[in-house]
């Protein structure tokens, strides 16, 4: 009889290693899958997280699925970030309303230590971004100095609230592809709107 159980557990046991390792397969294979979808050219693979104007926690790859565009700023500027705040509320009234929930607007501050989530929100509101499609973000020195050279954006800080920064918009195929910049304040935005729609459609 103890002999008899003893088979079964060693019969037992080597059953529940054989599922084991098909999980442990499988798990493997997904991983794989998953990492093959995303591009290696796509700013998806960034694993920095970041703090929304809400104070959700987010990465970069949960803007997956849509088309995204992108301007780094902060709230204390007084020259050139409400142009480009501007700019963007420009772009997203020229898009189709019927899309905008396929469409992620986002605006990272490149001055994490000030602007916080709350300091974020009501820089929302204040210049009436806050509808669902728009997103600001907070990170870290590091994780900022990061995603602007993805964006090819330089800044500085020149004062204890002040810098000075590069001003480009960026846009984002729904795989995080880079596909457009528009640089400079004010410029006509009519190649920017038209890449944006066209790429929305696909």
């Amino acid at each position: 009889m103890c002999q008899r159980h003893f088979k079964y557990k060693k019969t037992m046991k080597k059953i529940i290693l054989f599922f084991i390792a098909i999980s442990l397969f499988g798990c493997k294979k997904n991983a794989e899958i998953t990492n093959k979808s995303i591009s290696d050219e796509s700013i998806f693979n960034l694993t920095s997280k970041w703090k929304t104007q809400d104070n959700k926690t987010i990465e970069i790859k949960d803007f997956k699925g849509k088309v995204t565009v992108m301007v780094m700023i902060y709230t204390s500027c007084k020259a050139a970030c409400p142009r480009l705040v501007a700019d963007m509320r420009d772009i997203e009234s020229k898009m189709p309303k019927d899309k905008l929930s396929d469409l992620n607007f986002v605006l990272v501050s490149i001055d994490p230590e000030v602007d916080t989530p709350e300091r974020l929100k009501t820089f929302a509101k204040a210049n009436f971004m806050d509808a669902p499609h728009w997103t600001f973000l907070q990170g870290t020195k590091t994780t900022v100095q990061e995603f602007a050279n993805v964006l090819s954006v330089k800044y500085k800080q020149i004062a204890p609230m002040d810098f000075s920064h590069s001003n480009i918009i960026s846009v984002f195929d729904k795989k995080g592809i880079l596909i457009h910049q528009q640089e400079g304040l004010g410029v006509n935005n009519k190649e920017t709107v038209d890449k944006i729609i066209e790429t929305v459609y696909k």
